[in-house]
């Protein structure tokens, strides 16, 4: 038996609707010259996490619930004493997304995550690196509505990497606000 899986909406509207807007847009030949996503990765720093290794078991569990895959814990790779931080205690977790549930996220994250931050005016639109990928930093996990707000024992921040496979900033701005991404005026 087969199971028949149905395309994520982002998925199917970069298809159908952004792909022929930016061939026109930026005079493209071929589709393939469109800027894709190739994976977004979610990383949680969590300091404390190497005195204490349930926060760390705790982000986990709330990255998990948010992202719907298993993380895997990040280790310290060298020791710095002003810190605490001994080489390979764990200091984190991160996921990597990609395809369905890469596009689902990027759903979530614009329409429903985004738009429930505090005093949220946009996101700023410089914040592409050389290589043409995206960065975004949420200060707490809480604005997911997947995360219980009274389970939450300590505020964790997380930095949503969005990877493109392409390196043309504009291309990719233009990319991103086609899948309404909340950018500042």
């Amino acid at each position: 038996m087969k199971l028949i899986m149905k395309k994520p909406r982002l998925e199917q509207q970069y298809n159908n609707e952004i792909i022929p807007k930016m061939m026109e847009r930026f005079g493209l030949k071929n589709k393939f010259q469109v800027p894709k996503l190739k994976k977004i990765v979610v990383n949680m720093g969590i300091g404390e996490g190497a005195q204490d290794f349930k926060v760390i078991e705790e982000g986990m569990r709330h990255l998990a619930q948010i992202t719907g895959q298993k993380p895997v814990v990040t280790r310290a790779r060298k020791s710095i004493s002003n810190f605490k931080v001994r080489k390979g205690r764990p200091v984190g977790c991160m996921v990597t997304l990609r395809r369905a549930r890469m596009y689902e996220f990027l759903d979530r994250l614009i329409n429903v995550a985004l738009p429930r931050i505090k005093d949220f005016r946009g996101i700023n639109p410089n914040s592409f690196d050389s290589e043409g990928n995206f960065t975004i930093g949420i200060r707490e996990q809480t604005v997911f509505p997947e995360i219980d707000y009274d389970e939450v024992n300590k505020i964790i921040g997380m930095n949503i990497t969005i990877v493109i496979d392409s390196k043309d900033k504009e291309m990719n701005y233009e990319l991103l606000k086609m899948f309404n991404m909340p950018f500042k005026k």
